[in-house]
Parts: C-alpha cells; structure tokens; sequence
C-alpha cells in the first residue's frame, strides 16, 4: 500500500518553511506523495454549490493563500529526493494544453521522473467565467486535453485535429522520463469513474459509494480493450481517523485501493513527531502485514 497527503499546498504548508518541514517530514516517515489543490482565483459571492462539503461552499475566504500547485511542487522536488509529486487535482479544461504538456514534462525531468497528474473537470462555473473558458463541455475539453498531453509527449513532429486544439508539425522538449506523466482522473460521479476507466491511469474519488465507484472505473475499462487492474486507485475513509487506522487501511486494500491518502490538516500540530507517529502506527506495520 502507498501512502500519500492531500490538500498539502494549503494552511500552514502553503508557504516555504511549512512547505519544507511537510515535505521533508513526509518522505522521511515513509510517504509516498503529496498531492495539491487548485483554484486560480476566488471568485466574490460565487453561486456554483461546491461538492465536497455539505454547505456547498469552500473551507476557504477570498484572502486563504492557495499556490499555483505546478510551482509549489517544484520546490517540493527540490528539497526530496524519493517522494513523488502530484496534483489533485488540477482543472485540466481551464489550460492550454500545449503549455501545460512543456511545464509538466519540464517538472517532471527536473524531479527525476516524480509526477503524478491528477486532473478533473471542475465545478465552479464563476471562475472559468473569469477566466475566459466555457464552462459547457468542460468534460468533452478534459477527454481531449488528455490526448493532445500524450501526443505531445509521445513523439516529436505530431499534429493533432480536435475540437477543442488543433496544431500540426509542432515538438514540445523536454519529454517526460517515463515517456508520459500518469494521469489520474478526480471526481465522484459516475461520468468521472467511467471517464478513469476509458483514459486514466488512475481515479480519485473525492467522495462516494467506493465500491461501485471502482466498478464503473473497471467495467468501463474493459469495455474499451484495457486492463482494469492497471488503473490505480487512490482513496481515504472516514475509518483513518477512529481507533483502528491500520484496519481502515485494510479495508481499502481489500476494495481495491492501491494508494490510501489523509489530507494534510491531520499534520498541522507537531507536524515531523505526528508524520512519523503515522509511520510507525500505519505505514511500517501495513508494509509487514
């Protein structure tokens, strides 16, 4: 099992001493990753219900520091040497892809081959506004993004015809060590679970019904010719925080999940003594299990 933080660009970790401490704490108890949020900007009085909390509104205000994730991964890279680097997720629709190709396969190279890229499509319709990018057929903008990323790193001299980003003879250096970043698809609905299935290499369900969440992801895996085992799955429960963590962890094995993650508030006190607390509570016994 891998082991990995979430929301780890945000409170006290969103600047450079925190940033540090996490990131050097978190590879030294064992960790295997940490993973960031996004948002561009905050939009004022945003109507769009947020998802992920049942008041439908952010855990945040319009002056919660937020960095961009792509920069504050680099210095995340630059002060580890093993532990890998990851976004989740980042508002795929909201790029241009052809930029976003070059500065992730720039990442990538200079970390030693380190990045994971968790993508979903995004729900608040207020900021793509602000941002000049329609907000209708942001899925259809996801699935072909993901395309125009893997050509631009599969080969040099390639074209692409989309609806959504044309360009032809074009070559994006560097390349991605592994020659392309795995892509892991964010979302709780059954559109995102099948959209993992169809073009992920991995899902992330930031909320749902984990069993059959995993099965779409499987079945629509196997209905377009791919291993279904091949697609990682990274997910939490509720059990990580009671009395018997490393039984949680267990149970997510047992469903299918290949990558349990705790988000980073669990690390805001005493954070090097309580990352390593986790270590020798969870991470060290699950690995002997």
């Amino acid at each position: 099992m891998k082991f990995g933080i979430i929301f780890a660009n945000t409170m006290q970790f969103a600047g450079r001493d925190g940033l540090v401490e996490l990131a050097t704490g978190a590879e030294r108890a064992g960790f295997e990753s940490l993973w960031t949020v996004e948002h561009v900007l905050y939009p004022d009085g945003y109507e769009s219900t947020y998802p992920y909390d049942p008041s439908g509104k952010m855990a945040a205000t319009p002056e919660t520091p937020l960095p961009d994730p792509l920069i504050w991964l680099t210095w995340v890279a630059a002060v580890t040497t093993e532990l890998r680097i990851a976004t989740g997720i980042l508002i795929l629709p909201q790029r241009n892809p052809l930029v976003l190709a070059k500065e992730l396969a720039t990442l990538d190279d200079l970390s030693g081959g380190r990045l994971e890229l968790g993508i979903g499509v995004g729900w608040l319709r207020e900021e793509f506004e602000a941002l000049g990018v329609p907000f209708e057929r942001r899925g259809a903008r996801t699935d072909e993004y993901v395309a125009v990323l893997r050509t631009l790193w599969g080969a040099d001299h390639v074209s692409f015809d989309g609806e959504f980003a044309r360009f032809s003879g074009v070559s994006v250096n560097p390349k991605p060590v592994r020659g392309a970043v795995p892509i892991h698809i964010g979302g709780h609905t059954r559109a995102a679970a099948e959209r993992a299935g169809r073009i992920g290499d991995g899902f992330f369900p930031g909320r749902g019904d984990l069993d059959e969440l995993i099965d779409i992801t499987r079945q629509s895996a196997a209905a377009a010719g791919r291993d279904p085992a091949a697609i990682e799955i990274t997910a939490w429960s509720m059990g990580l925080f009671g009395d018997d963590p490393l039984g949680a962890v267990q149970e997510l094995e047992a469903q299918g999940v290949d990558r349990v993650v705790l988000p980073a508030f669990v690390f805001l006190k005493d954070t090097s003594d309580t990352l390593e607390g986790w270590a020798e509570r969870v991470i060290r016994p699950s690995a002997t299990a």
